[in-house]
């Protein structure tokens, strides 16, 4: 692992370097019953367009936010841009003062696929932004068209320019009427940013409804701008001159908590979450109770109690929100190898999401895959094997399978699990886990 400073702080994250890589792997010794509790960080996916949103205010402070590689890549495009960044225990601080720059490198779009939120972002501040095309996960053709269609309804001309966009609002900013012809998540927050300090009043129709998006709102009203959301999930924005300093306390991660639901699911564990929104996984929970698994909700916790073997899943079915999240669907894939039946998965946001199907498969899963439908018969046992984290979420879904698995698992590519989940290998430890983390360096020629 290598220690980033940013700014004053100390934010520690794999990183290549130039003929060396940092690689790790989890070896995890299967079977071993979890109790306790742990505490759900911030949101990641909440986390990344509050970070982007921050080069409109002189000033940020952001409560809540995870130690990950996502988020520290989203640093260093804000430090390149002239920004100062620290992240001390949660809490990132971005001052905007020596921001001097409009573009940001191909090495550092390539690092994560929300890299492209901070498009609008630059454009509302430079009234110019150059940008190559973002990287991450290779989860199938996410599109950013619906990104471009909303800004250039916005007054912004955009030059594709041999795989960089160079984009210019050379008369400003200006409010539009927009609807998305899906509602893409990232492209709501694109538009929601940029519209923010835009003259006159955006509407955003057929808008991404996620926690997320309600989040991304509330800070942007906390710095003085002008956002709601209507019962219909329709955003407005009224624009103002500018942005002011503001502190916001990020959302807790709804797919985190899932995933640690998960992981007491399989091995038939209790689970004690707090700090947690059980509203956000309405659509999660009823999948917990339909495996046999009881749960009881708090105001801010989440209780978990297990049977031995978990029942199937006649029917999950990936939608928007406030649908059954697609970035949910790995791990609970997982859950259901070890169930007593069949159960069938739909997959309707990402054509490429059953990746981790083959790694599993390697365990003694029992997958069958076709397009986007996966029919997944439960086994009666797991084993350990060697196998490689495919993506963030087929990754998570790898330990989940590990936990239950009879012998040693070891899971590499680990990389893929750091961009979204906070000392993974230290909060399972702590609830019993067998896992621990090998860190190796080696040369690449």
């Amino acid at each position: 692992m290598a220690a980033v400073i940013i700014g004053s702080g100390t934010y520690a994250f794999a990183r290549s370097r130039k003929g060396c890589v940092e690689m790790g792997k989890y070896i995890v010794e299967g079977q071993a019953r979890l109790q306790g509790e742990l505490r759900v960080q911030g949101s990641k996916n909440a986390a990344l367009p509050i970070l982007a949103a921050t080069l409109l205010t002189p000033h940020s402070v952001v409560h809540n936010c995870p130690n990950l590689s996502d988020i520290g890549a989203a640093s260093n495009i804000l430090e390149y841009l002239g920004c100062r960044c620290s992240l001390e225990e949660g809490t990132m601080t971005v001052d905007t003062a020596g921001c001097c720059r409009d573009d940001i490198p191909d090495n550092l779009m390539r690092e994560m696929r929300s890299s492209i939120v901070f498009l609008g972002a630059i454009i509302a501040r430079c009234a110019r932004a150059r940008i190559s095309m973002p990287g991450g996960c290779e989860l199938g053709p996410r599109p950013i068209d619906i990104h471009l269609s909303g800004l250039k309804k916005l007054g912004v001309s955009i030059r594709d320019d041999y795989g960089y966009l160079d984009c210019r609002a050379e008369h400003g900013l200006h409010g539009a009427k927009i609807s998305l012809p899906f509602p893409s998540v990232g492209a709501t927050e694109n538009i929601m940013i940029a519209a923010s300090v835009a003259r006159g009043d955006t509407e955003i129709h057929n808008a991404a409804r996620e926690p997320e998006i309600y989040d991304l709102a509330a800070f942007l009203c906390a710095c003085g701008g002008k956002v709601q959301i209507d019962s219909s999930g329709t955003v407005y924005v009224s624009g103002v001159e500018r942005l002011q300093s503001c502190e916001h306390t990020v959302i807790p991660d709804r797919i985190v908590a899932a995933t640690w639901l998960s992981c007491a699911a399989i091995t038939g564990s209790r689970l004690h979450l707090y700090d947690v929104e059980p509203q956000h996984l309405t659509a999660c929970i009823p999948m917990f109770e339909e495996a046999g698994c009881e749960l009881r909700a708090g105001e801010s916790t989440l209780d978990i109690v297990s049977p031995r073997r978990l029942l199937p899943l006649r029917m999950v079915r990936t939608m928007p929100y406030p649908g059954f999240p697609t970035d949910a669907q790995a791990p609970f894939m997982a859950m259901c190898a070890l169930s007593s039946g069949t159960s069938v998965f739909v997959e309707n946001i990402f054509e490429n999401r059953y990746k981790h199907a083959g790694e599993l498969c390697r365990m003694g899963a029992n997958i069958k895959v076709e397009g986007r439908v996966a029919v997944v018969q439960g086994v009666p046992l797991l084993h350990g094997a060697k196998v490689e984290c495919t993506d963030l979420r087929g990754g998570a879904s790898l330990v989940v399978a590990a936990l239950a698995a009879q012998g040693d698992s070891e899971i590499s590519e680990i990389r893929h699990v750091e961009r979204g989940y906070e000392d993974l290998e230290g909060n399972l430890r702590s609830l019993g886990a067998k896992i621990k983390k090998v860190e190796k360096s080696g040369d690449i020629c």
